[in-house]
């Protein structure tokens, strides 16, 4: 019923009052001033100071980025230089392991000939002490031989004689026969 009273008396009941549209009007550009001389000032600068902060950090992080990749470069390159480095020491001991080996084999080769060189001249010593053992038997065997077909005694140095000759008969070959 009450919206046929306001009908009757010809008001709109859609639209406001005329009054209530001026004093709605003139609030709402008082508050859309005071928005723009109090409230975005203020956050523009806020925004301001945080679009500043965000650059910053974006900076820091670019920065630390680029220390990270040179720290990273660093790296590999020491890494490289240790892989160089100890494959120079591997390489080096490998060749004085070489060389040692070399040394060794070369001292015991030496040791080696110098033992049989060692044991030649005992063997030719030896065979030379026998053969003149020998020759002095065999020319003593002759001179009691010869003696006794002789039948008589021989001086000495016929008696070398004799067993110089009758060694140089034998070793020849001779069958000991004059």
């Amino acid at each position: 019923m009450h919206l046929l009273t306001i009908l009757a008396a010809g008001e709109n009941p859609i639209l406001p009052a005329a009054n209530e549209l001026i004093f709605g009007t003139i609030a709402f550009v008082i508050v859309i001033v005071g928005l723009f001389k109090f409230a975005f000032p203020s956050l523009g600068a806020m925004l301001a100071e945080r679009t500043a902060k965000i650059q910053g950090e974006m900076e820091k992080a670019e920065t630390t980025r680029l220390e990270a990749d040179k720290v990273l470069a660093e790296y590999r390159q020491n890494l490289a230089g240790a892989r160089d480095e100890s494959n120079r020491i591997i390489e080096e001991a490998r060749r004085t392991a070489d060389q040692l080996r070399k040394d060794l084999q070369a001292k015991a080769e030496q040791e080696a000939q110098s033992t049989v060189a060692r044991a030649q001249e005992e063997i030719r010593a030896e065979r030379d002490r026998v053969f003149q053992e020998l020759r002095t038997q065999v020319g003593e065997i002759a001179v009691e031989l010869a003696g006794r077909v002789v039948g008589s005694s021989l001086d000495k140095g016929t008696h070398e004689r004799l067993i110089d000759e009758y060694i140089d008969e034998v070793a020849s070959g001779g069958n000991g026969k004059g």
